[in-house]
């Protein structure tokens, strides 16, 4: 029960506070908490630290379900000083439960720290589409024996219509006779699907924001977006809800995610797994991928999915730093990654490879990926107008507009273009940062958003472009939040990549990780 001694101003700021929660009132709610540095909120999501950090969740967060308080409980600390914790009962069903310390300031009583549970949920929707216990079960033992897999919502599941993000698509879908080759394998080997993962519209975004579901967490980072389009996979491995992220990589969309959560994400050479039952986006450079919280995890994951018998060399490649990929990504970041590898490494640059610049090989990519795109969707979107999100619109819509001239000149170079880099990363791995920094705010506009992507699809497209194996793996730590180092190799060399970045990390980085603050 309350104390009697509850301070005077405290019960009436707290019922403020909810009425400010239920219309949404941003500003209320803002001045509701103590402006501090050190003001802190937390809930299953993540801890917030700062009002600043706080105040742009809340701003990303669209309102809270209606809810009234059954109960509080009142304690006073000191004069200016209480912990309210708090009972509330939710219209639609479920009760949450607040914790907060209210401090009295300027006259007036506001928040300094906070801790929410929130009500029950059968999933989370923003994650997933749909969940088992398990959804589907091993279909053997193997080496992934109680393995837990969160599929993309590209790949077929048997008895599953596919979705790829889009509920009007899914509606139109059916359930698929068969799983996908990369989705079998994995039941082969043992593992268990325990559901199908939100991604971002027909894989054709780097964020992870969809405005048709919501946007799943970022497990690292609670302010940030989790990145995309294999994002709801990365979330659910992150948040250990799943084991192993079925992901596809077409521009990024492994590595990114796992660059802006702290996971190891691979994409595989192209065409080294086999992509029957996957939707397309762009199948010169569409790649089966997988995102772990862990190196074991992943090189036992990608035993279980390719052959054995698949050349790869034991002798251990030499590392080599790809200058002009670091100079890409934002200061703070390279200062990160020349802090974590130190002065031994050699240094090259692309020309003195042969690789045109990083821009050349962007541009290709954007040209034969819209192209690719329009070819396997444009009939599908031009038979729904309004479907598509906005920003998912809009890019298909920029895709299909594209001069045809551009477009036939980056089809007929790709295929020597990628020669060229094959032979040049013959031997040799490059390494640099994943992306240019830590994941974008949930906030972030589309213009930032769009920025954001030109610059990091200009550090993906080498592996891309070359159809080359390429691992992402936690290595950095920029301004609180993670970073990912990327180490691109030859074609078939996938194992022997995933070992040399598992030794870098080992053995030739600080364990601490070193830390560089964001400007």
């Amino acid at each position: 029960m309350t104390d009697p001694s509850t301070p005077d101003g405290l019960l009436e700021a707290l019922d403020a506070y909810e009425a400010a929660l239920m219309a949404n009132d941003l500003d209320a709610l803002d001045d509701a908490f103590v402006d501090a540095p050190d003001t802190v909120r937390g809930d299953d999501r993540g801890l917030l630290v700062g009002h600043d950090a706080i105040s742009a969740f809340r701003g990303a967060r669209g309102g809270v379900a209606t809810r009234t308080l059954t109960r509080v409980e009142v304690r006073p600390l000191a004069d200016d000083l209480a912990l309210v914790v708090s009972v509330s009962a939710f219209t639609a069903g479920g009760n949450g439960l607040q914790t907060q310390l209210w401090q009295r300031t300027d006259g007036a009583w506001r928040i300094a720290a906070a801790h929410v549970t929130g009500r029950t949920k059968a999933f989370d929707t923003t994650i997933w589409r749909v969940v088992g216990d398990p959804l589907v079960p091993a279909a053997d033992s193997g080496p992934l024996d109680g393995s837990t897999v969160a599929v993309k919502d590209l790949y077929a599941v048997a008895g599953h219509p596919v979705g790829a993000g889009n509920p009007t698509y899914l509606r139109e879908s059916v359930p698929q006779a068969a799983s996908a080759a990369a989705v079998a394998s994995l039941l082969a080997a043992g593992a268990s699907i325990r559901g199908i993962a939100r991604t971002d519209e027909f894989a054709y975004n780097l964020t992870g924001r969809n405005e048709h579901h919501g946007t799943p967490p970022n497990g690292a980072v609670a302010t940030a977006l989790p990145g995309g389009s294999s994002s709801g996979s990365a979330s659910a491995v992150r948040l250990g809800t799943a084991d192993i992220g079925l992901g596809t990589d077409t521009a990024g969309s492994v590595r990114v995610p796992a660059s802006y959560q702290g996971l190891w994400g691979l994409r595989t050479t192209h065409d080294l797994v086999p992509r029957d039952g996957l939707l397309p986006l762009g199948p010169s450079f569409d790649t089966v991928g997988w995102l772990t919280r862990d190196a074991d995890l992943l090189a036992r994951v990608l035993d279980a999915s390719v052959p054995v018998a698949v050349p790869d060399p034991d002798a251990a490649p030499a590392v080599t730093v790809a200058a002009d990929l670091v100079a890409a990504a934002d200061p703070t970041t390279q200062q990160a990654f020349r802090a974590f590898v130190g002065e031994d490494l050699p240094v090259v640059t692309l020309a003195e490879l042969g690789i045109p610049p990083l821009e050349d090989l962007r541009e290709t990519m954007r040209l034969v990926q819209a192209a690719e795109a329009t070819a396997a969707h444009g009939p599908w979107i031009a038979a729904h107008p309004g479907a598509l999100s906005t920003v998912v619109g809009d890019r298909f819509a920029a895709a299909a507009a594209n001069p045809p001239d551009l477009v036939a000149d980056a089809v007929d170079r790709l295929d020597a273009l990628r020669q060229t880099i094959r032979q040049a990363l013959d031997g040799r791995v490059l390494v640099f940062p994943t992306a240019p920094g830590p994941a974008p705010a949930l906030t972030a506009d589309t213009a930032e958003l769009e920025r954001t992507r030109t610059a990091t699809t200009a550090m993906t497209a080498l592996a891309s472009v070359g159809g080359l194996p390429a691992v992402s793996a936690p290595g950095l730590t920029v301004g609180g939040a993670p970073v990912g180092i990327s180490l691109v190799g030859a074609p078939g060399t996938d194992r022997a990549l995933v070992r040399t970045a598992e030794r870098l990390l080992r053995d030739g980085a600080d364990p601490r990780l070193p830390t560089v603050a964001a400007d």
